[in-house]
C-alpha cells in the first residue's frame, strides 16, 4: 500500500554539507512531506519567499550568514516570521548556543548527533499545527463570506422580506393583515342555502346589474319614461312631539274621569273634551293637513 505525500505543506533543510543534507533527507523521509533543500542562510530566505514552509531545519554553523542569522532574518519578515525553526548545532559547540537560538525566536534546538525518532517526533508536532491552522483560517475565511455575502445561505432566492409580500398577495393570509374580499362572479349564481356577504355597502350588487353598479336604463323611442319618486312623508317636528304627547296624556286623563263621573263631573269633562278637539285641529292646521 502506498502513502500520497502531503503537499499541503513541505519542509526546509538548510545546510551547508551535502552529506547532512542527505542524512536530514533519510531520517524525514517516512513522513511524505515534501523535502526542500538550501545551502546558505540567503538561499533558505529566497525558497521560503517562494512557498510556503510548515517547518524549517537550520544548521547553526554555516560560512556567511550563519544559522542564527538566518533565524533572525526569517523571523524579521511579516511573510515568515510564523513559521517554526529547529536549530542543529554539533556537540563540541558553546553552551550557550541554545539560550541565543531561542532569543532570536528559535522553536527548538537539536545537538549533533540526535536521535532520528526524536527528530521526527519534533517536526511530525511541527506538521500537524500548520495543518490545524491551515483548517482554521479556512474555516475563518468561509464565515466571513457567509457573513458579507447579501445571498442567503442554501442557495439563491428571492429575501424573505420579498417572499413574504408575495404569500401575502396571493393567499392574504399574512400575520395581521385583513383577509381579501371575496370575488362574486357574475356568471356565477349565489347558492341559495349560503347567501352572499358584501362587506363595503357600496359594492352591493344592484338589481339586474353587477356588484356596485346601478342598472343601466334602456334607451329609445320605447323606453319607458322615467317615473317621479314619491313624496316622502315629512318627519314630525318636535314642538308637534310633545304636543302629541300631551294630547295623549290628557285623553287618557278624560278616560279615567268618564269611568268614575257623577252629577256635577260631567260638565266638566265636557270641556275637557272640547279642549281637546281645539288642540287637535290646531295640529292638523300646523301640519296642513
Amino acid at each position: 500500500m502506498t502513502t500520497t505525500p502531503d503537499t499541503s505543506s513541505s519542509i526546509l533543510i538548510v545546510d551547508d554539507m551535502e552529506e547532512n543534507l542527505v542524512a536530514l533527507e533519510a531520517v524525514l523521509g517516512s513522513l511524505t512531506q515534501k523535502v526542500v533543500r538550501a545551502r546558505s542562510g540567503e538561499e533558505a530566505l529566497k525558497a521560503m519567499l517562494r512557498e510556503e514552509f510548515a517547518v524549517v531545519l537550520i544548521d547553526v554553523l554555516m560560512p556567511g550568514m550563519n544559522g542564527f542569522e538566518t533565524a533572525a532574518n526569517i523571523k524579521g519578515l511579516d511573510q515568515t516570521k510564523d513559521v517554526p525553526i529547529i536549530l542543529l548545532t554539533g556537540a563540541s559547540v558553546d553552551p550557550n548556543y541554545a539560550y541565543r537560538g531561542y532569543t532570536v525566536g528559535a522553536a527548538d534546538f537539536l545537538i549533533k548527533p540526535f536521535d532520528p525518532w526524536l527528530l521526527r517526533t519534533k517536526v511530525n508536532v511541527f506538521l500537524d499545527l500548520h495543518r490545524k491552522n491551515r483548517q482554521l483560517a479556512a474555516q475563518a475565511e468561509q464565515l466571513k463570506r457567509l457573513l458579507t455575502s447579501d445571498e442567503r445561505p442554501g442557495g439563491e432566492g428571492p429575501p424573505p422580506a420579498a417572499t413574504t409580500a408575495a404569500t401575502t398577495a396571493t393567499t392574504g393570509t399574512d400575520t395581521g393583515a385583513p383577509p381579501a374580499p371575496p370575488v362574486v362572479s357574475a356568471s356565477a349564481p349565489a347558492s341559495p342555502t349560503a347567501p352572499q356577504e358584501f362587506p363595503d355597502p357600496q359594492h352591493r350588487p344592484a338589481p339586474g346589474g353587477q356588484a356596485g353598479h346601478p342598472p343601466i336604463p334602456p334607451e329609445g323611442p320605447g323606453a319607458p319614461a322615467p317615473s317621479e319618486p314619491l313624496p316622502q312623508p315629512a318627519p314630525p317636528a318636535a314642538g308637534d312631539a310633545s304636543r302629541l304627547a300631551e294630547i295623549a296624556g290628557q285623553l287618557a286623563e278624560v278616560e279615567l274621569l268618564l269611568r268614575d263621573a257623577k252629577g256635577s263631573d260631567k260638565e266638566r269633562l265636557a270641556d275637557r273634551i272640547a279642549e281637546l278637539e281645539a288642540s287637535v285641529g290646531r295640529l292638523m292646521v300646523s301640519r296642513g293637513t
